[in-house]
């Protein structure tokens, strides 16, 4: 396993658009949204997962996802990602602008089928005729593509999750996406992993899927307080972004006892400490955090927000 390096800068996607307004039951008001996201532009975010196009049947929440979009989708400065299940959500975000998907597949069979009612197998296949279209586009330059591997670390389901189960799943769609740039986030949907078993998974799986066009990414839980420990482990093996979700929004629905995801505020903090540069201004991104805390029916899981503000001002300057 190696050593940590040293690190100058790394990308942090903002979740809480996504993940952290999906956790909500009733629907926001959409003006209300937009404020909070404009918030966190604000404070100096620049990549968003800013929702899913899925049917607002299942996700009520994301009913307004085409309304958001349009309000932050031509901002250049902006890099802006949306979930898409399926071709059918594809099409929709590309329509209304996206010009980077993220796909879900669970490396967990139980999860996969709980969570999108699809077996492993046939959510790869949906995968590869995305990856299909984007071919038939023609303008790989400037789009991009994300896969998302859910319960890379554990199950509810299923339990613990080996570095060759998530290999079992990333093989054959690496071997879909060859030739296109891809970003491959390896999720801790549960919250349940620690350091070194994401240390070991990423430099297992760095090590035997060797590509130029393959980058690293790391999506936390902080169910259990490891939230921003994981994160600085992965960046520190090869991931090159980090998820998180301002106040700590989230928590996966289809995970039963996965809290918050791990708060963007959190993870800043460490980051700087550590001298690596996120272009994100800390107190504003409290501010933010403080906006998102107080909408109705959020569970959050933010430490951060809970010290003295003049003391965190303090301790940076």
């Amino acid at each position: 396993m190696s050593s940590f390096t040293p690190l100058e800068q790394v990308d942090i996607v903002e979740v809480a658009p996504r993940d952290g307004f999906q956790s909500i039951n009733d629907p926001l008001p959409t003006a209300d949204k937009i404020r909070c996201i404009q918030a966190l532009l604000d404070a100096g975010i620049t990549r968003l997962e800013i929702g899913s196009f899925v049917s607002p049947k299942a996700v009520p929440q994301m009913a307004d996802i085409g309304e958001i979009v349009a309000a932050f989708v031509n901002r250049p400065d902006l890099r802006l990602a949306a979930l898409v299940p399926n071709l059918k959500g594809a099409e929709m975000a590309l329509a209304s602008g996206i010009r980077e998907l993220v796909f879900v597949v669970s490396v967990s069979e139980s999860h996969n089928q709980s969570n999108v009612r699809q077996s492993v197998a046939d959510s790869l296949a949906g995968f590869e005729t995305i990856i299909e279209r984007l071919r038939a586009l023609g303008d790989q330059d400037s789009l991009r593509l994300r896969l998302d591997l859910g319960t890379s670390f554990d199950c509810p389901y299923a339990g613990r999750i080996d570095w060759q189960q998530v290999e079992a799943v990333l093989a054959p769609a690496l071997e879909m996406a060859r030739g296109i740039e891809l970003e491959v986030a390896l999720c801790d949907t549960t919250g349940r992993a620690t350091p070194y078993q994401v240390a070991e998974h990423f430099s297992r799986l760095g090590e035997r899927c060797l590509n130029d066009r393959l980058s690293w990414a790391f999506h936390g839980h902080d169910t259990y307080g490891m939230g921003v420990a994981n994160a600085l482990f992965a960046l520190h093996h090869g991931a090159t972004a980090l998820d998180a979700s301002c106040a700590g929004l989230g928590g996966c629905p289809f995970a039963p006892g996965a809290t918050g995801n791990t708060a963007t505020e959190d993870l800043i903090y460490a980051l700087q400490g550590g001298g690596i540069d996120t272009g994100i201004d800390l107190p504003r991104l409290l501010e933010a955090a403080d906006r998102i805390a107080a909408l109705p029916g959020g569970q959050t899981a933010s430490h951060l927000r809970n010290v003295p503000r003049e003391k965190v001002k303090s301790e940076r300057q």
